[in-house]
């Protein structure tokens, strides 16, 4: 890299080496990297206009080359081989390019490997129905995702169909085979990408984000039709998971969208990535809902505060609530105490926890 030219092909190397999950660049500002959670200013020069308009000529893909001058955002992935394949979005910042990427690591960990509730293992031998993963942008989702559909792969004979914005892990076949189709390259649409995945013979469908009511419907159709179904929603636990869906439909139809995703719902996986108290690395703290014949009554009868109770006094030893999963990680001593109840949804139920008010099972 010399003196005066940003070469964003070298940095984004140094950058993976440094173990970054994210990289920023921004006209008249220094590089900036995200590692294990704290963004990090990097000593190099302020970058020029020029800088960045070259960056994106560099990363966008031929045929998006005159779209970038014309749009606002655009998504895509980018590989440097040997090295990382990179998720990438360009948007405008004070009508100036802006890029913000995220490192995809050619390894697909083990779900033993992220340090992931056991429970969670039973979603990916499921046959059919619907599983959702949470939580907010940064917070694991698509590693988690992409270990239960490697083990899928590796266990399995199936037709995995996975449909992305843009693709980011990509699957090597091992006993099952994986289709992966990218949102305005192979399809126009997450709707349109389900509805004809259902003719191709899938066992899997794997959903990269639920954005609208469109793509809930064709999302439920799926999972209803004998498919097994995962996709992501940007929410922080499973009411609101389950609430905001049914939320995208008008009134007069959330009964029954209410009751078409009783059927179909086996869990929500809500996660958050916590620093570990050694300073270096993070680790996912989890809310794991499994849906059985219980919950399956609460949420058709919109009682799903309920299960929380029932979780929280061990009635369900496979299931979990946030505060549970950081309060066994407290004990480990893995994570302190401010990092527990910075991730905490309820920070005061779990300083009663801390404080030994808390009196259920499964706390070891």
């Amino acid at each position: 890299m010399s003196d005066n030219v940003f070469d964003v092909i070298e940095f984004l190397k140094r950058a993976v080496s440094i173990g970054a999950s994210d990289v920023h660049l921004h006209v008249g500002e220094h590089p900036v990297v995200r590692r294990d959670g704290k963004i990090i200013k990097i000593d190099m020069p302020v970058l020029s206009e020029i800088d960045i308009k070259n960056a994106c000529v560099t990363l966008a893909p031929q045929h998006f080359e005159d779209t970038v001058n014309h749009v606002f955002d655009i998504d895509f992935a980018y590989e440097i081989q040997g090295v990382a394949r990179f998720r990438v979005n360009i948007s405008r910042q004070l009508a100036k390019f802006a890029i913000a990427l995220r490192t995809i690591p050619y390894n697909i960990k083990k779900l033993s490997e992220l340090h992931l509730p056991e429970t969670i293992n039973q979603f990916a031998e499921l046959s059919n129905g619907l599983v959702l993963v949470t939580g907010p942008t940064g917070s694991g989702k698509s590693t988690t995702l992409a270990a239960m559909l490697e083990h899928i792969n590796s266990n399995f004979q199936k037709h995995i169909i996975t449909i992305e914005d843009p693709v980011e892990f990509i699957f090597n076949n091992k006993k099952s085979i994986v289709s992966q189709r990218q949102l305005l390259i192979d399809t126009p649409s997450y709707s349109d990408g389900i509805k004809y995945a259902l003719r191709q013979d899938p066992d899997v469908i794997f959903i990269g984000e639920i954005r609208d009511r469109e793509t809930v419907s064709s999302v439920l159709k799926a999972a209803e039709t004998g498919h097994l179904v995962f996709a992501t929603i940007h929410t922080n636990n499973a009411i609101q998971t389950v609430n905001r869906i049914i939320n995208m439909f008008n009134p007069a139809d959330r009964p029954f969208i209410r009751n078409q995703l009783a059927e179909i719902l086996r869990g929500t996986i809500s996660q958050k990535l916590v620093p570990l108290a050694s300073g270096v690395g993070r680790k996912p703290a989890c809310e794991v809902l499994v849906v059985t014949s219980t919950v399956k009554d609460f949420i058709e009868k919109n009682n799903l505060e309920q299960v929380y109770d029932l979780v929280k006094k061990g009635s369900f030893n496979n299931m979990l609530t946030l505060n549970m999963s950081l309060y066994s990680m407290l004990q480990r001593k893995e994570i302190d105490e401010d990092a527990a109840l910075l991730a905490s949804s309820n920070k005061n139920e779990l300083k009663q926890m801390i404080r030994g008010v808390f009196y259920g099972t499964g706390m070891g």
